[in-house]
């Protein structure tokens, strides 16, 4: 685990490195920057004690709260000084959590606080180091795109896309970064957390012999609804009650499995090869839906032959369960547990690791950009949210849908550039009951 930096107070301030760089690049002894790459001077130095400034696009609760970690992280100055949401309302209450937690560490004047679709281009136009984007997550691509082309560090919440071409845009803009040298965190947090690492390298170093199948589950009552107000446009109703547009959230399987889904791939170092499943709308079928699913079950297979049994739901009550499980030839694992059990099942190992994963993320991510490592989690945060498209791909269809035919596809669900004003028209168009189309197994296209 990365721990925050104990030799902050030896390292060469930012503006001291951005002194001798000036001075290097001045005399020519540093070559000007290759187009499409960041000034050398920007991005390949280490913070170490010296302030980091964030700024936040997407104002809701898990923007407030990945402001909140950040400004929490400890080893030097961390300020927030600019935020954006398409809603002006949405930054007016995340202002009032945030400084009510960091009051000393807030400094976002008005003229940085920017509302409207390109209030994004605005905020990375200013003077950040590190921006926060979460938005909905159909705007991730593009947001995160036109960070990387900015030259900014990145912190960007799951899932990164909700379908295929926005899945192979972050990969593009994952390697810019790379080539950039910026820093590229996903709000996969179970692997930042200790409990996670111990478990995961037990099973991979054999812990219970090799692994034919495991589970993941995300099964709850569901999440918060908006409903339509009056006046609203159809574009900000969908916008505001976002979880239940795929343009925007991708369906339940990919906006809160994805953990869990994650964690088997993080555990298989690898990807399904192909998904075959179920899934549909039987109990929340009222029009504040949208057009989600409220169950999805998943049987998707890895190259070696194995198999992940995946079952997500939002119904209530029935049987709930966030977690993750593996079963091999010597044993089998509760893996968000903790816990190894021989084929008797014995316990022989549990694990005392912390799991304070949506703060660890934070520590470890500025902690290593204080030091001068440049962490990259942008493909595997791709990867899984392209599995959990996957999955998508089969439920709605019924169909067996192989990796090679999913992230090829060209089914884009939304033109998110092209959005200007609230007035614009919205993707999806209700009938005259206010109800969207609902995808159909058996006569939905997978692709």
């Amino acid at each position: 685990m990365n721990e925050p930096n104990k030799n902050a107070d030896i390292l060469p301030s930012r503006r001291e490195f951005m002194r001798r760089s000036s001075i290097l690049l001045a005399s020519g002894a540093v070559a000007g920057s290759v187009a499409g790459q960041v000034d050398i001077a920007r991005a390949a130095h280490a913070f170490g004690s010296d302030s980091i400034k964030v700024g936040l696009i997407g104002c809701g609760g898990r923007g407030t709260g990945a402001a909140v970690q950040a400004l929490n992280t400890t080893g030097g100055e961390v300020k927030l000084v600019a935020m954006a949401d398409a809603f002006a309302d949405r930054i007016g209450s995340a202002i009032r959590s945030i400084k009510g937690e960091h009051p000393d560490k807030f400094d976002v004047p008005k003229e940085r606080q920017f509302s409207g679709f390109d209030a994004y281009q605005q905020l990375l136009q200013t003077d950040i180091d590190l921006v926060l984007l979460a938005t909905p997550p159909g705007f991730r691509p593009l947001h995160f795109e036109a960070a990387i082309k900015a030259g900014k560090n990145v912190f960007m919440e799951k899932p990164v896309a909700v379908d295929a071409p926005g899945v192979r845009r972050v990969l593009a803009a994952t390697e810019e970064a790379k080539q950039k040298n910026l820093a590229v965190a996903v709000g996969l947090q179970r692997r930042h957390e200790v409990a996670y690492r111990e478990i995961i390298g037990k099973l991979q170093e054999g812990a219970i012999g090799r692994i034919l199948l495991t589970r993941a589950y995300w099964n709850g009552a569901g999440v918060w609804v908006n409903p339509r107000q009056a006046n609203q446009t159809e574009l900000e109703y969908q916008m505001r009650n976002w979880y239940y547009f795929n343009w925007l959230c991708g369906d339940h399987i990919d906006e809160q499995h994805i953990h869990n889904i994650d964690v088997i791939n993080w555990l298989m170092n690898a990807y399904p090869t192909e998904a075959n499943g179920m899934g549909g709308r039987q109990v929340r079928t009222a029009v504040e839906y949208g057009e989600i699913y409220d169950h999805h079950f998943v049987e998707f297979t890895y190259g070696d032959g194995s198999k992940m049994f995946s079952q997500c739901r939002h119904i209530e009550n029935c049987w709930n369960s966030v977690s993750e499980h593996a079963h091999g030839t010597e044993g089998e694992a509760d893996i968000s547990g903790g816990k190894i059990y021989d084929p008797k099942g014995k316990l022989v190992w549990k694990t005392d690791g912390k799991r304070n994963g949506h703060q660890e993320e934070h520590h470890d991510l500025f902690a290593d950009l204080r030091r001068g490592v440049i962490p990259n989690e942008g493909e595997y945060g791709a990867k899984s949210t392209m599995t959990s498209i996957l999955g998508r791909m089969a439920t709605y269809s019924g169909k067996r849908v192989t990796w090679d035919e999913a992230i090829k596809s060209e089914l884009k669900l939304a033109d998110v550039d092209a959005m200007h004003a609230m007035s614009d028209a919205a993707p999806l168009t209700p009938d005259a009951e206010g109800r969207y189309a609902i995808a159909m197994p058996g006569k939905t296209a997978a692709l």
